[in-house]
C-alpha cells in the first residue's frame, strides 16, 4: 500500500512540476525593470524568453517578439534549450508513468515491467527538474551580472539613463517547478524498489520415506541375444500370484499347474 501511495504522490508532484515548467517558459516576466530609483514611471518594461513587452501607465501593453535567433546572447539561447529539454523529458516521463502506475492494470503486465517503467519515468523527472533549475539559475546569474554592471556605469557617470532589470515572477515559478519535478522523480525511484518482486529463495529439505522399509533383492538374470520373440504373459483362471519363499526368492508356477 505504501508503494502505491508513494508512486501516486510522485506522479502528482511531478505533474505539477512539469506544468510549472511549461507555465514558466511561456511567461513574459523573466526580467522586470527595476523601479528602486524611479518608482513613478510612465513606462514599465519586462522581458521573457520569447518577447519583450512595454506597459504604459494607461494600462496599454505592447509586446514585440524576438525576430532573431543568432542575434541573441549564447547564454540566453542556452536557457531556452534547457527549458525546452526539461519540458520534453517531463512530458515523456508523464506518459511512461501513467502506464507504470500500480493501480492501473494493462493486459498481463508484470510488476517487474512496471518497476522498470517507474524507474525510467523517475529518472526523466529528475533530469527535467535539473534542466529547469539550471536554466532559471543561468538566467538569474545573467541578470545579477548585468544589474551590477549597469549600477557601476550609472555611478561612474558613463551613462545618464540606464535601465536595470531584476528578477521576474517567472524565475520563482521555474525554481519551484524544477524542485517539484526533482522531488517527484526521487519519489518515483523510491517506489520502484517496492515494485520489484522479491527473489524466492529455496532451501534444501530432506525428506524421509515413511512407511515400511521395503528391501529389494535381485535375482539371476538371463542374458538373451536380443532376437528372441517377446513372450506375452497372460492371466488365466488358474494363474495365481507367486508367493515368496522363506529365503526371499520368488517361486514361479510350472506348466503342470495349468492342467
Amino acid at each position: 500500500m505504501s508503494t502505491t501511495i508513494c508512486q501516486v504522490t510522485g506522479f502528482i508532484v511531478s505533474s505539477l512540476g512539469v506544468a510549472g515548467c511549461i507555465v514558466s517558459t511561456a511567461m513574459d516576466m523573466w526580467s522586470t525593470q527595476d523601479l528602486y530609483d524611479n518608482p513613478v514611471t510612465a513606462v514599465f518594461q519586462y522581458q521573457g524568453l520569447w518577447r519583450s513587452c512595454v506597459r504604459q501607465s494607461s494600462g496599454f501593453t505592447e509586446c514585440r517578439p524576438y525576430f532573431t535567433i543568432l542575434g541573441l546572447p549564447a547564454m540566453f539561447q542556452a536557457v531556452r534549450a534547457l527549458m525546452i529539454v526539461g519540458i520534453v523529458l517531463g512530458i515523456l516521463g508523464l506518459l511512461v508513468c501513467i502506464f507504470a502506475l500500480k493501480c492501473i492494470r494493462i493486459g498481463n503486465m508484470e510488476d517487474s515491467a512496471k518497476a522498470n517503467m517507474t524507474l525510467t519515468s523517475g529518472i526523466m523527472f529528475i533530469v527535467a527538474g535539473l534542466c529547469a533549475i539550471t536554466g532559471v539559475s543561468v538566467f538569474a546569474n545573467m541578470l545579477v551580472t548585468n544589474f551590477w554592471m549597469s549600477t557601476a556605469n550609472m555611478y561612474q557617470g558613463l551613462q545618464n539613463v540606464q535601465n536595470r532589470y531584476t528578477f521576474g515572477s517567472a524565475l520563482f515559478v521555474g525554481w519551484v517547478a524544477g524542485g517539484l519535478a526533482l522531488v517527484g522523480g526521487i519519489m518515483m525511484c523510491l517506489a520502484c524498489r517496492g515494485l520489484i518482486p522479491e527473489e524466492s529463495r529455496y532451501k534444501a529439505v530432506s525428506y524421509n520415506a515413511s512407511g515400511r522399509n521395503i528391501s529389494y533383492k535381485t535375482g539371476p538374470y538371463k542374458v538373451g541375444s536380443g532376437y528372441e520373440p517377446e513372450t506375452k504373459t497372460r492371466k488365466g483362471a488358474g494363474y495365481e500370484e507367486a508367493a515368496r519363499s522363506e529365503d526371499g526368492r520368488r517361486s514361479y508356477p510350472s506348466k503342470y499347474d495349468y492342467v
